[in-house]
C-alpha cells in the first residue's frame, strides 16, 4: 500500500475516493461521516508577515463541520502550538464579517504523528474543552435554552459546552503495538505498516486495499510517489547525519580531553564543542536541503506552467474539459479554474 500522507495529497481529494477518508473519519469519531467537499488545503495570508496555515487536507462533512487531517513525519518541538494556530486560523477564515458567533464552525483537528509528541504511553489522545469550578469542581453545562438555540443553527445537537469547541485527536503511530483489537487499531496498523491484512474489516480499509495499491497506480503517479519517498529518505538522512556526527565528535573529544584534564571537565567541554559542531553541520545540511527543495519547487512550477499551457491549447483546439482532464490527470475543477484564470488575463 502507498503511504497515507501521499494518498491524501494526490488521490483522496478525488470524489471517487472519498470513501477512504469517510471510513477513517467514521471510525475515529465513532459516527457515520459523509464528506461534502474537500476545501482549500492552504489558507491565504492576510499580511505578508502572517503565517501560512498549512494542513494536509481540510474536509467539510454533512453537518457543516470542518475536519483538519494532518500528517507530521519529522519532529517539531512547537507542534502543540502549531495545532492551536491551525484550528484558530481555520475557524476565523470560515466565518464572514458581520456574522454572529453562532456561525462559528465546529472543528476537528486530526493529527497523525510519527515522532514522540510529549510523554505518554497511549497511541490515541483526544483533547476537548470544559470549564470546571474552582471551588466545587463542577462542570459548567448548557442551559435548556442554550441547547435549543444551538440545535436550530444547522449543527449537531450540543448537549455539553465542550460540543461547541474544537476537538483535537493525536494518533501517535510510534506508540502502536501492532496488535489490532478493533477498527481504530486496524487503521493504526495501516498507518504504521502501509499494509492492510485481508482479515481487516474496518470501514474504509477495503477501499484502501482497492485504491491505494502501488501496483495499481498509473505510471505517472508511480513516478511521483517514488520521488516522494526519495525526498522523505533524503530529509531523514540529513537529520540522522547531523545527529550522528554531533554525537560521535562529542564522544571522541569528550573522552580525549577527559583523560587529560579529568572526566568531568573533559566531558563538559566535549559536549559543548560537539553541540557547536552539530549545529554547524545541521545548518549546512539544512542549507543543502533548502537548495534541493528550491530546485524541486522550481521544477514543479515549470511543470505546472507547462500543464496549464497544455490545458489552454487543448481547450482552444476544441477539446472538452472531461477529455482534457483524462489526458492531463487534472480534475475537471482544476481544468475549469485554469481556463477561467486564462480568460481573465
Amino acid at each position: 500500500m502507498i503511504r497515507f500522507d501521499w494518498a491524501m495529497k494526490r488521490l483522496l481529494r478525488q470524489k471517487s475516493n472519498f470513501s477512504v477518508l469517510e471510513g477513517f473519519l467514521s471510525v475515529l469519531l465513532n459516527e457515520e461521516v459523509k464528506i461534502i467537499n474537500i476545501k482549500e488545503s492552504e489558507s491565504n495570508q492576510e499580511h505578508s508577515e502572517d503565517k501560512f496555515n498549512r494542513v494536509d487536507i481540510l474536509v467539510e462533512n454533512h453537518h457543516g463541520e470542518l475536519l483538519i487531517i494532518e500528517v507530521q513525519n519529522n519532529e517539531q518541538v512547537d507542534y502543540f502550538l502549531r495545532m492551536l494556530y491551525g484550528v484558530s486560523k481555520t475557524i476565523t477564515e470560515h466565518i464572514s464579517k458581520g456574522d454572529s458567533y453562532s456561525k462559528v464552525r465546529k472543528v476537528y483537528h486530526i493529527n497523525i504523528v510519527y515522532f514522540e509528541l510529549g510523554q505518554g504511553r497511549d497511541y490515541v489522545y483526544v483533547g476537548t474543552t470544559e470549564f470546571r469550578g474552582l471551588h466545587f469542581n463542577d462542570v459548567l453545562r448548557l442551559t435548556k435554552e442554550q441547547k435549543d438555540y444551538f440545535a436550530v443553527e444547522n449543527r449537531k445537537s450540543a448537549s455539553e459546552v465542550k460540543d461547541l469547541y474544537p476537538v483535537y485527536f493525536l494518533l501517535c503511530v510510534k506508540n502502536f503495538d501492532f496488535v489490532a483489537k478493533n477498527s481504530l487499531d486496524e487503521w493504526m496498523y495501516y498507518l504504521k505498516n502501509n499494509d492492510v491484512p485481508n482479515d481487516f474489516t474496518a470501514p474504509g480499509l477495503k477501499e484502501v486495499r482497492k485504491r491505494l495499491q502501488y501496483d495499481r497506480l498509473p505510471e505517472r503517479e508511480k513516478l511521483a510517489y517514488d520521488h516522494h519517498l526519495e525526498q522523505k529518505r533524503y530529509e531523514r538522512s540529513t537529520i540522522d547525519t547531523a545527529l550522528f556526527k554531533g554525537e560521535y565528535r562529542g564522544r571522541t573529544k569528550g573522552l580525549a580531553e577527559g583523560r587529560a584534564k579529568g572526566l568531568v571537565e573533559g566531558h563538559a567541554k566535549g559536549r559543548a564543542e560537539a553541540l557547536a559542531e552539530s549545529i554547524a553541520e545541521r545548518d549546512r545540511l539544512n542549507f543543502e536541503l533548502t537548495t534541493a527543495q528550491t530546485k524541486i519547487a522550481a521544477a514543479q512550477a515549470e511543470k505546472e506552467v507547462a500543464q496549464k499551457n497544455v490545458v489552454i491549447n487543448m481547450s482552444q483546439s476544441g477539446c472538452a474539459n472531461d477529455f482534457i482532464s483524462s489526458i492531463t490527470g487534472l480534475s475537471q475543477e482544476e481544468v475549469i479554474k485554469i481556463l477561467e484564470n486564462a480568460s481573465e488575463k
